[in-house]
């Protein structure tokens, strides 16, 4: 008899302390955009693309200026993000690569604490989600829009009041390539007005003015005011269905304009990042410097795990929770190659003020599909133009050799040179005292991380060489 009682009593306290976990471990909800640069969303200071969702979602919540991926294409991006592990480490550096099998991923974590797991949409890189473990996955691949409505549609079906907290992963395919094309409506709900027909948006920083890229910058902004839809209908659900949710949202990397997407430079590698929670989260904005790593940590925090030791990332809850104003002292960023257009490795660190590049291979030529892909997925039709622009504009002919040939070392003062425009390492070192005397720490620091991650600086295809004039520049240009 005692001895049933104890364990009766052994039971009841299990079942208390999972109910007692469950009641502390909040719905989370991660929206993840594709493709979309930080420099465009107003609550960044951008002007001209109205995204009038997301506004709303950072009035409610904390914006972060300074958040970063830790690559600038697709798969590794998003496999950091859901392994908590930086590229060398989980198997995924080059583009439409998988961590590694024996990775514990997102879904794992999240079941051990009793939550219940869902992805709809581009969460993973396309066709990867199946191999995450989700309870629930649906609509992984490319430009699959059915997964928004199947997301609202699963939390609408999902019984009221389920014990089992949810962590839902919702991927928009907005604002990723092909960009709407120019005869069709800015957006579904809008009137008679073309993309074509639109007004003019700025330029990117670095982009040559002529009348394709301002087409295409539009078709960009139309792409862009998907993704904001895409966003509007999601919060409402969430609303709906789970009005104390955490929310994320982010986007794996920049957008894909000629020094953003594939790049790590800022324009690349910093992400939008908006987290709101009701009652536990701050409202405002911070400069905490934080990496895609990190989020996985931050979340199981926020849901009562206990610490991940084996994880890259570190949580930054306390900043969430307005205890702490700092997080990191630099973030680290890694590219390989996506094994055909762009092959070209560099890896570099970034702190509040600096900048450092390691380009791996200065003798290769960089080409992404911008200019070597002619076809929906490019944009080459700008590109071309631009080329023929460098012919006669010394301006123009400067930036396509800073885009095309990259020194072996680049170094940026981002306090001053926010758009990463002037690099302080010269063929004859640099004149900038602050620079020298920060450049070394730099060093030292990339070095440090590339042997603690076991990156082995390899690049497993052939790069297209600068000296080979056929394998990039106009004559290079290929059909989709």
């Amino acid at each position: 008899m005692i001895r049933w009682i104890s364990t009766f009593a052994l039971l009841l306290c299990m079942h208390q302390s999972a109910s007692a976990q469950t009641q502390l471990s909040p719905d989370i909800v991660v929206i993840l955009a594709d493709d979309f640069s930080v420099r465009d969303g107003s609550p960044w200071g951008a002007s001209g693309i109205p995204v009038p969702n997301l506004q709303m979602l950072a009035d409610k919540g904390l914006v972060f200026d300074q958040a970063f991926v830790t690559s600038p294409s697709c798969a590794p991006s998003r496999a950091s993000l859901l392994t908590g592990l930086w590229p060398a480490r989980n198997g995924a550096e080059s583009n439409h690569r998988k961590p590694r099998p024996e990775i514990r991923k997102w879904p794992a974590y999240f079941q051990d604490l009793g939550y219940e797991t869902a992805a709809f949409g581009k969460v993973s890189h396309y066709g990867h989600t199946a191999e995450y473990g989700f309870d629930t996955f649906a609509h992984d691949t490319f430009h699959d829009h059915a997964g928004i409505q199947a997301a609202i549609d699963f939390l609408a079906a999902r019984p009221t009041g389920s014990r089992r907290p949810l962590c839902l992963m919702i991927g928009s395919n907005w604002p990723h390539v092909p960009w709407p094309e120019p005869d069709q409506p800015i957006t579904p709900e809008t009137g008679p007005l073309t993309i074509a027909e639109s007004p003019d948006l700025p330029l990117p920083a670095g982009s040559i003015d002529t009348p394709q890229t301002r087409l295409w910058r539009k078709r960009y902004a139309a792409a862009v005011a998907r993704l904001d839809l895409d966003l509007g209908r999601i919060l409402q659900a969430v609303q709906q269905h789970m009005p104390n949710a955490l929310i994320v949202f982010s986007a794996d990397h920049g957008a894909q304009w000629p020094l953003a997407k594939w790049n790590l430079y800022d324009a690349g590698l910093q992400t939008p990042l908006i987290v709101a929670w009701p009652g536990k989260v701050q409202q405002g904005r911070t400069n905490a410097l934080v990496s895609w790593i990190d989020l996985l940590p931050t979340l199981l925090d926020a849901a009562s795990a206990a610490p991940q030791p084996q994880l890259d990332g570190r949580s930054f809850l306390p900043v969430l929770q307005g205890t702490a104003t700092t997080h990191r002292d630099a973030i680290f960023g890694s590219h390989l190659n996506d094994n055909r257009i762009n092959v070209y490795p560099m890896r570099c660190i970034r702190t509040a003020r600096w900048k450092y590049i390691r380009n791996l291979r200065p003798d290769a030529a960089f080409t992404t599909h911008i200019d070597l892909m002619a076809g929906r997925l490019g944009q080459r039709a700008f590109f071309a133009e631009w080329e023929v622009a460098a012919k006669t504009d010394p301006a123009a002919a400067a930036l396509l050799q800073r885009y095309h040939q990259r020194p072996a070392e680049e170094l940026y003062d981002i306090t001053t040179d926010p758009q990463e425009q002037h690099n302080l390492i010269a063929a004859t070192g640099t004149d900038n005292a602050a620079a020298v005397a920060a450049l070394p720490e730099l060093r030292r620091q990339l070095d440090a991380w590339l042997s603690a991650t076991g990156d082995q600086l390899k690049l497993p295809v052939k790069p297209r060489l600068l000296a080979d004039p056929d394998a990039w520049g106009p004559a290079a240009a290929i059909s989709q």
